[in-house]
Order: C-alpha cells, then sequence, then structure tokens
C-alpha cells in the first residue's frame, strides 16, 4: 500500500521541467534541488516522503534524462497519472518509482488530499471523498521492479554488479531534514 499527500501537474508535463538541462551534471545532492524549479519553485522544500505526483495526460514527455531517479530520491512515493509516455516508465521502471496510468485520476483529486494506491489490485482511492479509481495493471516482474528500488538493486541482490555508494549521505549533504528519505 503507497499513501501520500498528492501534487498535481498538468498535461505534458515533460522531463525538462522536473529536471532542468543545466542540472544534469551536478552530483544527485545537488541535482534534486532543481526539480520543478522553472514551474513550482521551492517545490522540493514542501515535498515529503510518500507524498504522490498526479498527472494529466503524457506525463514525463521529452528525453531519457533520469527525472524518474530524482523523484524517487526526493521521496515521492508514486507518480499516478491520465497517461505516461513510455520512456519515462521505462525509468520509473528501472529506477524503483511506482508509475501508473490510470483513466479519470487527474479530475479525481484536488491537490493535498491524500491518495492511497494498492499495488495489488491497481486500486487508488481517494481518502476525502472515498472514490475509487482502477489503474491499468502492469506485469508483475515490472512492479517488482518498481517496488523494488530498481534494476540496480536487483542486479546487486543477484551479485552480479556491487553495490552503489550509499546516496543517504548525498542526501543529507544535500541538506534535506527528516521530511525528505
Amino acid at each position: 500500500m503507497i499513501s501520500g499527500r498528492v501534487w498535481k501537474f498538468g498535461d505534458d508535463i515533460n522531463t525538462d521541467l522536473m529536471m532542468p538541462g543545466p542540472a544534469l551534471y551536478l552530483p544527485e545532492r545537488e541535482r534534486i534541488r532543481y526539480i520543478f524549479q522553472a514551474n513550482r519553485p521551492g517545490w522540493v522544500d514542501m515535498v515529503r516522503k510518500g507524498d504522490i505526483i498526479i498527472g494529466g495526460e503524457n506525463y514525463g514527455v521529452g528525453s531519457s534524462r533520469p527525472a524518474a531517479l530524482s523523484l524517487r530520491n526526493i521521496g515521492i512515493g508514486c507518480v499516478l497519472a491520465e497517461s505516461i509516455n513510455g520512456l519515462f516508465f521505462q525509468n520509473c521502471v528501472g529506477f524503483g518509482l511506482p508509475g501508473l496510468e490510470c483513466r479519470g485520476i487527474h479530475a479525481a483529486f484536488e491537490e493535498g488530499q491524500i491518495a492511497e494506491l494498492s499495488i495489488d489490485d491497481f486500486t487508488i482511492r481517494n481518502l476525502q471523498t472515498g472514490a475509487v479509481l482502477k489503474a491499468t495493471p502492469v506485469p508483475p516482474q515490472l512492479v517488482d521492479l518498481m517496488c523494488g528500488g530498481g534494476i540496480f538493486p536487483l542486479l546487486e541482490a543477484q551479485g552480479l554488479i556491487a553495490p552503489l555508494p550509499n546516496v543517504d549521505q548525498d542526501k543529507a549533504a544535500a541538506g534535506f531534514g527528516e521530511d525528505h528519505p
């Protein structure tokens, strides 16, 4: 079960808005400070671990930049959208950020309400209104990757790659407090 406060974004939110080009070459601890800076300045300081992004049509359009990784690293619990761009969805799977499509999701929530996602049956509930929607199911292997941290933890667990450096130290250096992962 994933439950969190909702942040709403509209249609065609591209990866350039999520992760501006100049930030791409910064270390992750600095890069995450730029998430949505162009259209939601200061947003990263308001996000809490487990918060949920709800998007409109074609969420994540654009380049293959690692915006899903940075969203995961600031603690976003999942991305729910009317439709998700295929490349962004692949990055959600690879980097371990649950991302699901759900028709009617944008109209079913107001920003700040609490969404609850059951990944077992792909249902999404608005805890304030009681509305229940059904997300488009994805194969169990992809769910396992999204909910298990992505491809790197899987490869580490199988002994195919060495463990990655401790990201928690990077987050602490970025100045994130207890509200962030």
